[in-house]
This record gives C-alpha cells, sequence and structure tokens, in this order.
C-alpha cells in the first residue's frame, strides 16, 4: 500500500468503528449481536482498562493491543478507533469545506496543561475516584453526547413513523418507550459537544492534545514508536501543504521537525506531499545505527560476528541473510491462513471465542492474534504468521487443545496432507535471481519437497538453482517463507486457501544401492 493510499485506508476504518460504535447507543432494539458488541468494546481504551483492573481477565486488555499498537505505529488509536477523535474529523471536515482557504499552522505544544490534566487524573484513580476520567474519557465522552442528545432523535423518528402506520392500519413498527432524561448529564453532554465542536473547528485536534488524557498518555509512548514519520530536509521543499492539513498543529516546517507526541497518525500530511519530503522513519534502527556511524567498524563488527557464528557451524546460514539490495516486489495475500483443524476460515471465524489456548500452546509460536485480518468480527482470532515461525509438520497440539471446535483433531497423517494454503514465489524477490548467489532456504525447509531447486542457468554462475513450487505437493506449513532471508518484501509466501482442501502425498525417491557380492568391501 502506497503511502498516499494510508489516508484512505485510516478514514474507512475510522468510519466503520465511528458508525458501528455510534450505533450501539441508538440500537434501542438491540440489533447488533453481542459478538459485534464486545469486539467493538474491546479496543476502546479506558473501558478495556479499567475491565482488565477490576477482572483481572486477559479477555479484557484490549488496552494492551492499542498499547502495543501505539508502539509499533504511534497514535493510530486516536485517528482510527476513538469515536470522538472520528467526530472531531468529521466536525473538521464540514467546517474545512466552508472555508476552503483555511489552513492549519505549527502550534507549540501545551505539555504543562495536558500532561498536569493526566497526572491529575491519575492521582484521582489512586485515591479511589474515576470522576475525572470519567468526565474526560473519550469513549464515554461520545457515548453520553449520542445518548443524551441522538438516541431521543431517534426514538422520536420511531414513535412517529409508528404512529402515523397506526392511523393506516399497520402494526409492524412498535412504539418504543421515553427513556429518562436527566438535565445534568444532558447539559453536561451539550456542554462537552460545543467545547469539542468549537475546538475542532478553530483548533483541530487540539482537545486530544491538550484535554484529553488518553491522548497525553498515547503521545508519551508514541514517542518510542517503532514507525515515525519525519521531514526529509533533502528532499522537503518547504511548501507548507503538510503543515496547512496537520489537524494536530505538530508539523514545524521551520525546523523541519514532527512532533511525535502530538501526531495522530492521520497521514493527511503523507497525501498531500507531493515531493515525497515526508517519509516514515524506523526509530529503532536509527538508534542502533547512530551508536554505530563508523561503517568501517560496523563491517569489522559485522564480519566477526559471522566469522564467530561460522565456527557454530552457522557461517553459511548467516551469509544468506545478506542481501545486496531490498526487494522491491510486495507480497498479494488474498487470504490469511487459518489453523490446521479449522477447515475453513468461516467455519474458525464463526467457532473460536479467542481464549488464545492455542497461542499459548504452540511450540514454534507460529499461531498468532489478528488484528483485522478475518474482519471485524474475527477480531483477536489466531492464525499463521509466518514471519514467526512455520507448522511443525508432526504437531497436532493446538488441534487437540481448543475448547470450542473451531479446531478439530486430525491425525498425524491427515495433518500431513491437509493444505492449508499454496506457496508463491516471485522471482524478482529472490537473491539467486538479484545477487547470483546460492540460497535453496525455502527448499531445505520444506517437509513435502513442494518447493524445489531447478537449474537456473545465467552467464554469473551456470550451477545456480532457483525455486520452483508444485503447488498439488504444498500444504501451507510456512517451512519456506518463515526460512526465506529476503528483506522487506519475501520471495516466497504463503497465501491462505479460505476452504482447506487435500495435498497430493509426497513422493519419496528410494536410493537404489547395487550391492556386487563378488565384489570386495570398498574400504
Amino acid at each position: 500500500m502506497g503511502l498516499h493510499r494510508l489516508k484512505s485506508f485510516r478514514v474507512g476504518v475510522s468510519l466503520l468503528f465511528f458508525v458501528l460504535i455510534a450505533f450501539l447507543f441508538v440500537d434501542f432494539r438491540n440489533i447488533i449481536a453481542p459478538s459485534v458488541t464486545g469486539g467493538l468494546l474491546y479496543l476502546q481504551f479506558v473501558p478495556s482498562l479499567l475491565k482488565f483492573v477490576n477482572a483481572a481477565a486477559i479477555g479484557a486488555a484490549g488496552f494492551i493491543v492499542i498499547m502495543i499498537l501505539c508502539v509499533l505505529f504511534g497514535r493510530v488509536y486516536c485517528s482510527t478507533v476513538c469515536p470522538l477523535g472520528t467526530l472531531q474529523d468529521v466536525i473538521i471536515f464540514m467546517t474545512r469545506k466552508k472555508q476552503k482557504r483555511r489552513k492549519f499552522q505549527f502550534r507549540n505544544p501545551n505539555n504543562v496543561l495536558r500532561y498536569s490534566i493526566l497526572a491529575l487524573t491519575a492521582l484521582f484513580l489512586i485515591a479511589g475516584s474515576g470522576l475525572l476520567l470519567n468526565l474526560l474519557d473519550p469513549f464515554s465522552t461520545f457515548g453520553r453526547i449520542i445518548s443524551n442528545l441522538l438516541r431521543p432523535v431517534f426514538i422520536l423518528v420511531n414513535n412517529v413513523a409508528a404512529i402515523a402506520l397506526e392511523q393506516l392500519g399497520v402494526h409492524t413498527l412498535s412504539r418504543e418507550r421515553w427513556a429518562i432524561i436527566t438535565p445534568l448529564s444532558a447539559g453536561v453532554s451539550l456542554a462537552m459537544l460545543i467545547i469539542v465542536a468549537w475546538l475542532a473547528a478553530t483548533r483541530g485536534r487540539l482537545y486530544c492534545n491538550t484535554v484529553c488524557p488518553v491522548g497525553a498518555l498515547l503521545g508519551l509512548v508514541s514517542k518510542i514508536s517503532f514507525l515515525q514519520i519525519r521531514i526529509d530536509p533533502g528532499v522537503c521543499k518547504g511548501c507548507r501543504l503538510c503543515e496547512g492539513v496537520c489537524k494536530a498543529g505538530c508539523i514545524d516546517l521551520r525546523k523541519k521537525t514532527v512532533d511525535i507526541s502530538r501526531c495522530i497518525a492521520c497521514y493527511n500530511c503523507l497525501a498531500v506531499c507531493q515531493k515525497e519530503g515526508l517519509r516514515f522513519e524506523n526509530r529503532w534502527r536509527r538508534r542502533v545505527l547512530a551508536a554505530q556511524p563508523d561503517r568501517e567498524r560496523r563491517g569489522f563488527i559485522l564480519n566477526s560476528g559471522i566469522y564467530l557464528l561460522g565456527l557454530a557451524g552457522l557461517t553459511e546460514e548467516t551469509k544468506k541473510i545478506i542481501q545486496s539490495k531490498p526487494t522491491t516486489i510486495p507480497v498479494h495475500v488474498t487470504s490469511p491462513v487459518s489453523l490446521p483443524g479449522s477447515g475453513s476460515i468461516a467455519h474458525f471465524t464463526g467457532t473460536c471465542t479467542a481464549c488464545h489456548l492455542c497461542v499459548s500452546a504452540c511450540p514454534s509460536r507460529v499461531i498468532v492474534p489478528t488484528f483485522l485480518e478475518f474482519g471485524l468480527l474475527g477480531m483477536m482470532q489466531p492464525r499463521l504468521n509466518f514471519h514467526a515461525g512455520h507448522c511443525n509438520y508432526d504437531c497436532t497440539i493446538c488441534m487437540n487443545i481448543c475448547p470450542t471446535g473451531a479446531i478439530l483433531p486430525l491425525s498425524v497423517e491427515k495433518k500431513k496432507l491437509t493444505q492449508l494454503g499454496v506457496a508463491k514465489f516471485i522471482k524478482e524477490n529472490c537473491v539467486v535471481y538479484t545477487d547470483n548467489t546460492d540460497c535453496g532456504a525455502c527448499s531445505e525447509h520444506c517437509p513435502t519437497k513442494a518447493v524445489d531447486m531447478v537449474p537456473y542457468p545465467n552467464p554469473v554462475n551456470k550451477r545456480l538453482k532457483i525455486p520452483e513450487v508444485k503447488p498439488d505437493y504444498c500444504i501451507g506449513c510456512g517451512g519456506c517463507e518463515h526460512a526465506c532471508p529476503t528483506k522487506p518484501y519475501k520471495a516466497i509466501y504463503v497465501d491462505g486457501n479460505p476452504v482447506h482442501k487435500l495435498a497430493k502425498k509426497p513422493v519419496v525417491k528410494k536410493v537404489e544401492v547395487n550391492v556386487d557380492t563378488n565384489e570386495d568391501f570398498p574400504f
């Protein structure tokens, strides 16, 4: 996915969460299934945190998922999952559409105020009072606004429509009882809506970066995030397009810096930058390289490490992972890989309760929880991640411990013939093609030899061999993908089967030995 498309993806996800969560509060007929409700509420930071603290249940640890996402990608919660954040974005969009010439500008951070509110909120909680948190929690604020101000409108429309139909002799629509409206709650909700709307219309996401304690906490965490948006001074021409669309006011073009603690990961800046002056930076890698700026010293250390690993018999494997340049062709996965014994993704997602018992028991750690790979209803359900490991050929542990029947038991023999997916080979990413060097890691780790090495003649090295996939024999165990050394994109990967299939039984070649009893023993 190109950087310019990240904004569109973010907008789609945020609107999905916004509409579904808003409907939760106006759904007086309980149309939304409990499973959907649980999935939506799981990722709401404060409710999840409080439920986890009170119940000490891993199933209520959605806030940990948000923290992990923040450590990896920054404040994506604020731009996608938080409904109050999306409400502000809607208001910003509507007001900016009427004022086309209006642009945002860089603002100095109000760190004293926002961190004081965060500290005061924490002190209230420690003292046993959640009053301040309840007032400032974005999810609770949004819920009160919808419940007190919008839900009565829905009930009014329903009852008016029901009365009108009754006059026509139609009684399919029933009247709903009016909810008791508390003036204080309705007043606070109206006041918060006015404050949030005014700040959004005039100052963008100032509420998130000044008042909201969740925004302040995630802002602290985002300072160490894995991927951070940075300005490339050598490419940036100072056109100020990015600064003009930054709702957080965190882009300072005078200093060519981005305040990551206030960046809400909306990706508006990436969408408007025409010179690619903005890019993602691997902050963790930058720290490592900053500690070793001398290239000659770095090369000495690398070569010395390879030598020492060679003493342990690992030299050849280490050399394979060193490629001359990064791969450029992304993999195209059409379906995630569901666990062996699940039969199909539909059966798995419809039965799995995401208890993660299989995740804990998997010896190769290839089973990991998902985010949205199985869709919204399959959130947090496990899948096979071949970057983390591969599915052991003889292992059936996950199938034997599943408590819900989402993973049905298979014998070892049947499991060895169950095709979870099929390996796909991208020649242009393979080091044999790019570097004219031997590899074969994928074939070595394929238990069924569905990946075989075939001659690859070229003028540089006529003895080279390159992988060839035999789809009928592939079981989708991921051994080839996990072993493939190319980065950032693999040269071989597994595309999942939505419905598991039956693979052909691998052919075992017998080694024929001619024994002549008349000849002497060769040694």
